[in-house]
């Protein structure tokens, strides 16, 4: 699939009613858990339909395709980790807080989705549908959103920073080596996450050498 529209990959009907609600939930949880097992190219749908208890037909009901239910889950994910971030960086008080605050991320964020091994089944599934691939970078930019608010304010007016180009980077490589810790053992993990936090002090707002 090849067609650049992250419309395309939703519900194709979306819930309103309680129980259509839950149906939609005893699928996502479903899915989720066999994500978790299989990866996302062993998850078939007739399978998911007989773990979640639900007719193959109102899954389809609710979801078209694979890719529409990974864009539900990579959804999820992203909603609780942008929520995440609001409430971190709702009271930046310094340049120097809003670093520490972001290195407070990064632990917070491994603690979470280290023993979520949906979360990674559902992020490598990102390559299956380009268009899945550009919400998860649309996502990622969200987050740099938030954090790029927070510290402008901070930031002298001759600052010769790429603010915007600067703050969306360092978003999807902090997902990056979140994924690169979460794939090994817990010691290189702490290790690699803790060298990372080092870079991000030094680097994340450094002026540009001229």
């Amino acid at each position: 699939m090849n067609s650049n529209n992250p419309d395309r990959i939703t519900f194709r009907k979306k819930p309103q009613q309680e129980r259509s609600i839950q149906r939609v939930d005893a699928i996502l949880s479903a899915a989720a858990a066999l994500i978790a097992e299989k990866g996302v190219s062993g998850m078939k749908m007739t399978e998911l339909a007989v773990v979640a208890g639900i007719p193959i037909g109102s899954v389809y009901q609710y979801f078209p395709d694979k890719a529409a239910i990974v864009r539900a889950l990579l959804d999820r994910h992203a909603d609780l980790i942008q929520q995440k971030v609001e409430e971190a960086f709702a009271g930046v008080k310094s340049r120097d807080h809003a670093i520490e605050l972001v290195c407070g991320m990064i632990d917070w964020y491994y603690r979470e989705f280290r023993g979520d091994p949906a979360y990674l089944g559902v992020w490598l599934g990102t390559d299956i549908d380009r268009d899945i691939l550009q919400l998860n970078i649309l996502h990622s930019n969200r987050v740099a959103g938030i954090f790029r608010e927070s510290i402008r304010p901070f930031l002298p007016a001759e600052s010769r920073i790429d603010l915007e180009a600067r703050t969306q980077l360092f978003s999807h490589l902090i997902g990056a080596s979140i994924r690169f810790a979460i794939m090994s053992d817990d010691d290189m993990a702490l290790r690699a996450l803790n060298e990372w936090k080092q870079v991000i002090r030094v680097t994340l707002l450094a002026e540009p050498i001229s």
